[in-house]
């Protein structure tokens, strides 16, 4: 390693310029790189529900359907608004009374579901279909089309709608999230370091690896909007510590080699296998996300893993050089840092160390039940402000029409029209039902099948599958929409064992039973793969379940808080919240541990050994949490997606109190269990012949 970092130190000049040339397809990947808005696409594509929406994609174009009210429009005007919106690029047909009969029939002479299904005292509805997915681009470009053709006194509603709106609100608020974090962090590091140019060299390099990791995405076919708008942020955080780390081992190392580049070769040498320890949690924690069953699990875990790797290589490259050529102004223009030593901090927690260990209890219990009952919702809708259009529209279609979820049903067409008519009847009586729409029905008793449009009947019955459409008024992901669906799964199997529900009300629902699994699934990985690493790391089998007790604990204090406040997060907080904030601040907890193991390995007894590692190591502790807080708290007060806005306030939350937990909390377990972990350590006083020694300069030098 020595060798590669006098490679770096003796070209620093040509890194920097092959580093700024690598922005230019770093951008072009980012640029085309495509976003997927649609959270439900991301379920296993074998569920019914999915498989079902799969037809409806590919057989019926219908995977994508919205549904269009016109307040106080004449007939005659609303078959022009409907011909305007049929030739508009994306759409593949829009359905009406009119295909069904002429609008010169009196309303009152339709079917009573045909009637409800179209009609409302001052307004009538449209069912628009497209033909690709809701996240795609031709449906999106479509969606802002048919916005234009239509009024004020007009809503657009469903889930295109909703795709479309969080579409144009993630990516208006993105850049305001980088640039919100970039000055928080900033200030952090001025705070904590004592160079006016360095905060501006980390933030830069820093920039590099984010924007190398963004371009890198394309690789991976497209991304989810959740990921593009957390990743720059979650890189910045969890990968700070890497750059202070280099920066310290670079200024000891010019103390005693006179020659700068030399220098940094020993610091890229020493500094490398110190971030790579500590990056080797934060990257199993993120690919702890890819166990779930959910693929934005995956997606998530994927880019995080792949930016902190590029991170670690852009500290041992990029970093240094920029370092090596801004040397004089960096160590010229200097001032003092704000950090106190921490010696009463340290005297505290050895002083009440039992109390501390009795609070770890106390705190345990309740913070244990209520992350376990912190009640989550998985609408779509839910996350995003109320006044957009989408919300509004899904609102009115709600209240106006009693429509707030439609269920698709698809079943085989070789079932006779009276046994599709049965069947309806019985989906009819099924609690919350509020309209059945099916092409057997429509005909009725009076209306031979001739007459019948071929835009309905491909609307509904095509290459070998029938298509019912259930209205319901209950909200997808509520226990009575999940009872519901139930329900008409037993109908439509009763009739046809092939036959499949969907929708987003189905997909929402499969969506809750995954999320749950998925939850136990991840967590559990996390914390066995960070047990496992700890242990290996620190040759002990006590100190891995201490380390990762402490954080767990963290972790269900952050969680609990929702429970205890009376708020409810977006499920994917619940599942990705535990894995992050374990891999990304466990760290927290070795460095201390190291320290004590340190001091004491130098003859110190437990409690001065204690007091020494916290004086040591707090002030790293506090940059790194900091650091992290900075980058994801201003996006938590000034996001207006829910969804990223409880992550990220959850993750500079979660970021806060582990630092407390590991601060307070850890050295009184580590105090109370020394005799125990020296029992199960090997060489705890001792150092090993053998032993994998991880660089921890941070200890032994102030931020």
């Amino acid at each position: 390693m020595k060798r590669f970092g006098m490679f770096i130190s003796k070209h620093k000049i040509m890194i920097i310029i092959v580093a700024l040339l690598l922005v230019i397809p770093a951008t072009l990947g980012a640029m085309i790189t495509p976003i997927n808005y649609d959270i439900l696409s991301y379920l296993p594509q074998d569920l019914d529900s999915m498989l079902g929406q799969n037809i409806l994609d590919k057989t019926f174009s219908n995977a994508a359907t919205s549904m269009l009210i016109l307040e106080d429009v004449q007939s005659n005007e609303t078959v022009k608004i409907k011909d305007k919106i049929s030739q508009i690029d994306g759409v593949e047909r829009v359905l009406w009374i009119n295909d069904l009969v002429d609008t010169n029939v009196p309303k009152e002479f339709l079917p009573d579901d045909v009637k409800d299904l179209f009609y409302r005292e001052n307004s009538t509805l449209m069912f628009i279909q497209f033909k690709e997915s809701p996240s795609s681009e031709a449906t999106q470009e479509a969606i802002e089309t048919i916005r234009k053709t239509i009024d004020k006194e007009s809503y657009l509603a469903g889930l295109s709608a909703i795709v479309k709106d969080t579409r144009d609100l993630a990516d208006k608020e993105t850049p305001i999230y980088v640039l919100l974090a970039v000055i928080l962090c900033l200030l952090v590091l001025m705070i904590s370091i004592e160079s006016y140019l360095v905060p501006f060299i980390f933030i830069f390099s820093i920039g590099l690896s984010i924007l190398y990791n963004l371009g890198t995405n394309i690789f991976l076919g497209e991304i989810s909007y959740i990921t593009k708008s957390l990743v720059a942020i979650l890189q910045l955080g969890v990968t700070m510590d890497y750059s202070i780390f280099l920066l310290h081992r670079y200024d000891e190392e010019k103390q005693s080699i006179e020659d700068r580049n030399e220098a940094m070769a020993q610091a890229i040498a020493k500094t490398f296998s110190s971030i790579t320890g500590s990056s080797i949690t934060t990257i199993a924690g993120f690919l702890a996300l890819c166990t779930m069953s959910l693929a934005i699990g995956k997606d998530m875990g994927l880019v995080m893993a792949k930016g902190v790797f590029i991170g670690v290589l852009s500290t041992i490259t990029i970093l240094p050089a920029f370092i090596l050529v801004f040397d004089k102004p960096i160590h010229k223009y200097k001032h003092k840092t704000l950090l106190p030593g921490f010696e009463k901090t340290a005297f505290f927690v050895t002083k009440h160390y039992k109390v501390l260990a009795v609070l770890f209890i106390l705190i345990f219990i309740p913070a244990l039940y209520g992350q376990g009952h912190t009640k989550v919702y998985y609408n779509l809708d839910e996350s995003l402000p109320k006044d957009l259009p989408s919300i509004v529209s899904t609102n009115k279609l709600k209240n106006d029409y009693n429509m707030t979820t439609t269920h698709f049903i698809v079943i085989n067409d070789k079932f006779s029209s009276h046994q599709v008519k049965n069947m309806v009847e019985e989906i009819k009586k099924v609690d919350g039902i509020e309209n059945v729409l099916s092409y057997d029905n429509i005909l009725g008793p009076g209306i031979p099948e001739s007459f019948v449009p071929n835009e309905i009947r491909d609307f509904s019955m095509k290459d070998g599958y029938k298509l019912i459409l259930a209205n319901s008024n209950y909200k997808s992901a509520t226990d009575e929409a999940n009872h519901q669906i139930d329900k008409l799964n037993d109908i439509v199997k009763r009739y046809d064992k092939d036959g499949m529900v969907t929708g987003e009300g189905a997909l929402t629902k499969d969506l809750v039973i995954l999320a749950d699994r998925d939850f136990k699934t991840s967590s559990m990985f996390s914390m066995l793969s960070i047990f496992a690493i700890i242990m290996f790391v620190l040759s002990s089998l006590s100190v891995p379940i201490i380390l990762v007790a402490c954080v767990e604990l963290a972790i269900f204090i952050n969680m609990a808080i929702p429970f205890y406040t009376g708020t409810i997060i977006p499920f994917i907080a619940s599942i990705v919240i535990g894995c992050i904030q374990l891999g990304a601040t466990v760290d927290y907890a070795i460095l201390l541990t190291t320290r004590f193991r340190e001091e004491i390995r130098n003859g110190l007894d437990k409690i001065h050994a204690m007091e020494v590692a916290i004086q040591g190591s707090a002030r790293s502790i506090i940059t790194s949490a900091l650091s992290f807080f900075a980058a994801t708290i201003g996006v938590g007060l000034i996001s207006k997606m829910e969804m990223v806005k409880s992550l990220c306030v959850m993750l500079s939350r979660g970021a806060m109190i582990s630092m407390v937990v590991v601060l307070f909390i850890l050295p009184s377990i580590l105090l109370i269990s020394e005799k125990v972990i020296e029992i199960t350590s090997r060489n705890w006083k001792e150092k090993g012949s053998f032993k994998l020694k991880i660089e921890k300069e941070e200890n032994n030098h102030e931020i």
